[in-house]
């Protein structure tokens, strides 16, 4: 039984057992969020939980290890943007920079 989890929109499908990172590499998703700085593209890259690059919401839960979550039925997935954008804007101000205050 094939389940269905929806990101961005998209249904994405998931065998039983297969971690959401998996999933969505092999419905063709290689990166899911994107850097603080920089706006550069993440997704899998360790796959067994060191790194963060995977980190994705789940079902509106932030900083989840897409490597380490089993995906399921009608999970919701997304992405932080209107967090990493509070975050970066955060970071900037620590750094003296006025543009982001």
């Amino acid at each position: 039984m094939t389940h269905q989890m929806t990101f961005r929109g998209v249904a994405v499908p998931a065998e039983p057992g297969q971690s959401i990172a998996a999933a969505l590499v092999a419905a063709g998703i290689p990166d899911w969020r994107t850097t603080r700085k920089g706006g550069r593209p993440r997704g899998l890259f360790c796959g067994i939980g060191v790194c963060f690059d995977c980190l994705i919401t789940v079902d509106g839960v932030p900083d989840q290890r897409a490597c380490l979550v089993t995906a399921a039925d009608g999970m919701s997935l997304g992405d932080d943007a209107e967090t990493d954008a509070d975050l970066e804007d955060t970071d900037d101000r620590r750094n003296g920079d006025a543009a982001g205050a």
